[in-house]
């Protein structure tokens, strides 16, 4: 049943009870209709505006049907370029590559930092002080690191905004020096050569599971991340090539890396094989041989020994090596690469974890003997860059 109204509007009543008011017109010869919303949400008042508004269209040579659903395509195009949408399509997209712990991080950080405030919002129409906003929300509860983990999260979607055509620019750029600075914080080590040798020893007579004095003993050998080496798999490891090649999604920053093994690490791993080579693991947990040595092993065994963890953390084996390495003359490149430190270029550090090999090789081996040399506590000359 039709009610009419006059100039084509009319209200259509349902069998069911519905009502809808709809608009007949003519363009270009054809009769069309177009709804102008549900009755009673919509008035009589309402319904003629909406009439009246749709003639002015159709006297200027524009079809109401068409530029409904023009400004429908725009709403949606919009939704699909929010800061939301977009920053979960690039999650989508490089994620996988990330470790999981990585992963999850930056997704929580951008659920509860960004997506509240700027979620909604068109990419391209938020501003750097539209960001900056919302980092200083983060920045006012005294989480300077996380502010600016935010930010460079907030850049690497704009950037991806930018390279798929949804945004011209990356506001973050104009953000610099904005955020106070974070703290330098770095992980407790030891750096005295004497202490060093102090700890090889103390290391040497650990008392606990042979399992447990391995990992202490590879350590400062390799000095891969904690997780990489409590993680470290049978599989991975080609003791005739010397080499320990961990996958890429165990590595913090998603690329392969590649750990020579010096004649004394290769030493220690014969070692743990009787043990437990016929597992999975390199280094099992106390309880399932299914599971990895705890993230709190290394470090508990470190306190077992007397070392408090303001002195000495698993972490901090990097960091002596580093510090060493430097100070000895070694290629900084080559110490970057083997240290797997976060390659700008993902794409680049995907396809050059085997950069400086050669190198590389020299160095863990010479390493290796200069360690030797100061848990022997003999007279030890610092490390010079291996001749090639």
């Amino acid at each position: 049943m039709r009610l009419f109204d006059g100039g084509g509007l009319y209200l259509e009543l349902a069998p069911a009870g519905g009502k809808w008011w709809r608009l007949k017109y003519r363009f270009l010869g054809k009769e069309k209709r177009i709804s102008l919303g549900v009755y009673p949400h919509v008035t009589l008042k309402d319904a003629r505006d909406r009439r009246d508004a749709a003639k002015r269209l159709l006297t200027n040579g524009i079809d109401p049907s068409e530029q409904r659903k023009a400004e429908r395509a725009v709403v949606t195009e919009r939704a699909a370029s929010s800061f939301e949408a977009v920053a979960l399509e690039w999650y989508a997209k490089f994620s996988p590559a990330w470790v999981a712990s990585h992963s999850s991080k930056i997704l929580r950080r951008l659920e509860h930092n960004v997506f509240p405030h700027l979620g909604p919002r068109p990419i391209a129409d938020i501003s750097s002080r539209d960001l900056l906003v919302v980092l200083r929300k983060v920045e006012g509860r005294g989480a300077i690191e996380t502010a600016h983990r935010t930010k460079q999260n907030c850049s690497q979607v704009f950037r991806y905004a930018v390279a798929t055509g949804r945004a011209e620019r990356d506001p973050t750029l104009e953000l610099r020096g904005a955020l106070a600075p974070v703290a330098e914080r770095h992980h407790p080590s030891i750096i005295d050569p004497k202490g060093i040798g102090g700890l090889l020893r103390a290391i040497d007579g650990y008392s606990g599971s042979l399992v447990t004095r391995c990992a202490l003993q590879l350590a400062p050998l390799t000095f891969v991340r904690p997780g990489e080496l409590r993680r470290a798999e049978w599989a991975e490891f080609d003791l005739g090539k010397g080499e320990w090649r961990i996958p890429a999604e165990r590595m913090k920053m998603g690329a392969p890396h590649i750990v020579p093994l010096s004649t004394q690490a290769k030493a220690i791993i014969a070692e743990i094989q009787p043990l437990t080579g016929g597992k999975r693991y390199v280094f099992p947990g106390a309880r399932t041989n299914g599971r990895p040595m705890s993230e709190n092993t290394v470090n508990a065994a470190l306190r077992r020994l007397g070392y408090a963890k303001d002195e000495m953390t698993g972490h901090g084996f990097r960091s002596m090596a580093s510090t060493h390495l430097n100070e000895q003359g070694w290629n900084r490149d080559a110490i970057e690469r083997q240290l797997a430190h976060a390659e700008r270029d993902n794409v680049r550090a995907a396809y050059n974890y085997a950069e400086h090999l050669p190198e590389r090789r020299r160095m863990m081996q010479a390493w290796a003997d200069y360690l030797d040399g100061l848990k022997t506590d003999a007279k030890v000359t610092p490390i010079k860059k291996a001749a090639a």
